[in-house]
């Protein structure tokens, strides 16, 4: 539900925060002294569209934010498939800045959102219904949705749209396949282009990592023969000079050739002996390592050669070997696949007749259901319109058989007649906005268990009624509020007394500029608001003992 709206340069409203609570808010206020605003900025932020005319002259922007509590799981879902989160406590911060030009900015908990984003939200969160804003009732689009709302078995539908989502699927493929033969050709084309092209590389995985590792070794290869022929000629020596190994040999002769050598002398001996096995061994280390250096220019060619082979392959097929490989395996099933075009395309037309009768049969079940459902829901909604004092209006739920969609093949509309004898027509030809705002409180007072929508907004719902009816519209909107939080701007006194909360909008003038501002009243202010709105600028000691009255037999009824 909405719990907090603040608005900052909006029109006559400089700054302002309303801290709304749950069941029924109520707005009141002189004609002319911005409750309308209140309702424009509500509308800014649920993404309608807005003019620059909207910021407050002598501004460079204004602003709106509205916070969300106890947020339904299909806000949930929606933000996730739009790409945002929710937070955990189930809370949303929606924001919208405009400025003088016109632009908004909007954000969703803080992460930036396009105007038809913060719209698509906007739709699950908030309904506004007044003199000019009962999109839902006038669009017979989105007159199913409160059949469906209103029914039990939800298992009927959803089994409606998981056929119709498998027969979609199976068109799709269905489509692709009866492709135009040229289509076909060139795709084949391509495709056997690209199988030979990999075929022919022969690629192995790893294989590109390996040639690396050789290319290097050939490229030190020169370098580590160098420094290895060195090692063993300062090992061996040559013919000037004698190399190490045999130095250390003349010298262990030497050593053992002398009589009565101390026992350190003996230790030397014998530790030139180990470092002349070891040279030895270094040799015979140093002879194979020689031996493994079997390269030439050639090979190094070849090597670069298919590397660049591999390089060139991977910038069209793939980064790694293996994504290459994949590329030629889904290469080759689609290939195959349209070689056998024929058969898939037996195999899937059989599929897809089976699954329409089914889909058929489906819509079927789910039409008379939402027939059956309708006939409840227009004797419901009768009862409270005439419980509202339309008693002769005349609601019907209207059925014609459309084209199959997601929603079944049913276009449903609902039809009213508000004189005995005239035929039904549709809502928008007939019913002003006072009336549709009516017809949407019934219609609300039916669905309320079943709707997810957190928050409703009535917006001078009361227009051209008797102070009877007033009274009886409080009560449905009191009753209306037990489930989900209801906010009303209203000149009605009835209603008003019905309020949870009741907000003042008044204006006031200072510097030549006009301010409107927006207060919470206690049980004194409403009782004078009150008194105002039956009495007008007189307030006597009548009007409030009879506006006290009014409050206290709210009180008994709560």
């Amino acid at each position: 539900m909405l719990r907090t709206l603040n608005i900052e340069n909006i029109a006559v409203i400089e700054k302002a925060q309303i801290e709304f609570n749950k069941g029924l808010n109520v707005l009141t206020g002189e004609t002319g002294a911005g409750k309308s605003i209140v309702v424009d900025s509500i509308n800014a932020i649920l993404g309608e569209r807005t003019s620059r005319e909207l910021v407050r002259h002598g501004a460079d922007h204004a602003f709106v934010s509205a916070y969300f509590d106890d947020i339904s799981y299909v806000v949930k879902d929606k933000l996730k498939e739009l790409g945002f989160e929710a937070e955990e406590d189930g809370s949303l911060l929606l924001t919208r800045r405009i400025s003088e030009s016109g632009k908004s900015v909007c954000k969703i908990n803080g992460a930036s959102a396009t105007v038809s984003i913060l719209k698509e939200i906007g739709q699950l969160l908030v309904n506004i219904h007044g003199q000019h804003d009962s999109q839902q009732l006038l669009n017979p689009d989105s007159h199913y949705l409160f059949i469906d709302m209103l029914g039990d078995d939800k298992g009927i539908l959803a089994d409606y749209k998981k056929s119709f989502h498998e027969l979609i699927s199976v068109r799709r493929r269905l489509k692709a396949l009866t492709a135009d033969e040229e289509d076909k050709e060139r795709t084949l084309e391509l495709l056997n282009y690209q199988i030979k092209e990999l075929e022919a590389a022969n690629i192995t995985v790893g294989e590109r990592e390996e040639l690396g590792k050789k290319k290097l070794l050939i490229e030190n290869g020169e370098a580590m023969l160098t420094a290895l022929s060195g090692a063993l000629a300062a090992l061996n020596g040559d013919d000037d000079f004698n190399g190490a190994q045999t130095l250390i040999s003349s010298s262990v002769k030497e050593l053992n050739s002398l009589k009565a050598a101390s026992e350190t002398i003996k230790q030397i001996a014998s530790k030139l002996t180990d470092i002349g096995e070891i040279i030895e061994e270094v040799k015979d280390l140093i002879d194979a390592e020689i031996l493994s250096l079997d390269f030439d220019e050639g090979e190094r060619e070849q090597v670069e050669d298919r590397l660049d082979l591999l390089y060139k392959l991977s910038g069209k097929y793939g980064e790694t070997e293996a994504d290459m490989l994949a590329f030629l395996e889904k290469a080759r099933e689609k290939r195959n696949s349209i070689l056998n075009n024929d058969e898939e395309l037996e195999r899937l037309t059989a599929q897809y007749d089976k699954l329409f009768d089914s889909v058929v049969e489906n819509a079927e079940k789910l039409s008379e259901y939402r027939k059956k459902t309708a006939k409840k829901f227009e004797s419901d909604v009768k009862a409270q319109l005439e419980f509202l004092d339309m008693p002769k209006i005349q609601f019907i739920v209207k059925f014609d058989r459309g084209n199959l969609s997601s929603n079944g093949f049913d276009k449903i509309e609902f039809l009213i007649s508000t004189n005995p004898g005239e035929p039904a027509k549709p809502l928008a030809k007939i019913a002003s906005g006072g009336e549709l705002s009516r017809i949407m409180l019934a219609i609300k007072n039916v669905i309320v268990h079943n709707d997810t929508i957190g928050t409703l907004i009535f917006d001078e719902i009361d227009t051209g009624v008797s102070g009877r009816a007033s009274r009886k519209i409080g009560l449905k909107l009191k009753a209306v509020s037990k489930e989900t939080q209801v906010i009303t701007v209203t000149h009605s006194a009835q209603i008003a007394s019905a309020a949870d909360e009741h907000f003042l909008i008044s204006k006031d003038f200072d510097n030549n500029k006009t301010y409107t501002k927006v207060s919470p009243l206690d049980f004194e202010g409403r009782k004078r608001e009150l008194a105002r709105i039956m009495g007008g600028l007189q307030i006597t000691d009548t009007l409030l003992k009879s506006a006290e009255e009014m409050l206290s037999s709210q009180e008994d009824i709560q």
